[in-house]
């Protein structure tokens, strides 16, 4: 069961789909959600500093908590319409110091939301990557261009019987029970053994149908260098809601390295994905 929600909140956003999308799983599972603001202080050189005046550095401190004030106050204006239970944070970070300081914060919550890094905008890359492979829990990343709440009409989990695959099938099943259809998809190319995935999937789908899901196999044939691109025209053909699959891939000290199919699916994603490590 999903009780408490973190959500990471943009700074220059009016609009935040992440926000938006976070509360509205709060009001699905009544549950509490906190909404965590950064505000950056400058992680310059030393020699740099040497040549920056104070007074222009400390601006830029004042900057940044501002902004981050104005999304907290935003959050709690969204959270009071909504009658959710919700906190906010702000915290304090300097240079790149956010994505270790929010995964630790995360892993005493069920769920993280992120929105999508922007092409020429936000990036919120480290952050996501790093709460995927640092927190020990599942997190979801909403689109730039989302509009749209919570919706479980059609959940489409990805589905290759690997460990990744099985814990975020595990940790979506919240979600899952709640979906009018859910589809186990199972993407078919020269790297697939082709019966073993399909009595594989045979078996997931009677375990996630033990937990009162309504739940369809589905194979779908794809190149390797095509899988993502399957799923995503997968998921628009049949008007789905939501991804569930698995982060590949593994942490090196700030040096986070994504399979390949969990680094497309995050630059080129059209609904909101459920991951977990």
């Amino acid at each position: 069961m999903i009780k408490d929600i973190i959500v990471n909140l943009e700074h220059r956003i009016a609009r935040d789909p992440a926000r938006d999308f976070a509360i509205t799983i709060a009001e699905t599972f009544d549950a509490h959600v906190a909404g965590v603001a950064f505000a950056y202080a400058p992680d310059f050189p030393g020699y740099v500093m040497l040549e920056i005046p104070s007074d222009i550095v400390a601006q830029m401190i004042v900057e940044s908590e501002k902004t981050a004030l104005a999304a907290i106050e935003r959050f709690d204006a969204a959270a009071r319409r909504s009658l959710v239970s919700a906190e906010h944070r702000l915290l304090k970070a300097i240079g790149a110091g956010a994505p270790a300081i929010l995964s630790t914060l995360a892993r005493r919550f069920d769920l993280s939301v992120f929105m999508q890094s922007e092409p020429n905008g936000v990036d919120n890359d480290d952050l996501i990557e790093t709460s995927l492979f640092q927190s020990g829990r599942p997190l979801i990343v909403v689109p730039y261009i989302q509009k749209d709440g919570l919706k479980l009409d059609r959940v489409v989990c990805c589905w290759d019987g690997s460990r990744a695959a099985a814990r975020a099938i595990n940790d979506g099943l919240p979600l899952l029970v709640k979906a009018t259809t859910v589809d186990l998809l199972i993407v078919l190319n020269e790297k697939t053994n082709t019966a073993p995935n399909i009595i594989r999937g045979a078996e997931m789908a009677k375990h996630i149908a033990r937990h009162d899901v309504k739940v369809q196999i589905v194979t779908l044939p794809a190149a390797d260098i095509d899988v993502t691109n399957a799923i995503l025209s997968y998921v628009a053909d049949n008007s789905a809601t939501l991804i569930v699959m698995g982060g590949y891939g593994h942490a090196k000290l700030r040096e986070v390295v994504l399979g390949g199919v969990t680094r497309d699916m995050l630059k080129s994603m059209t609904v909101p994905v459920f991951m977990s490590h």
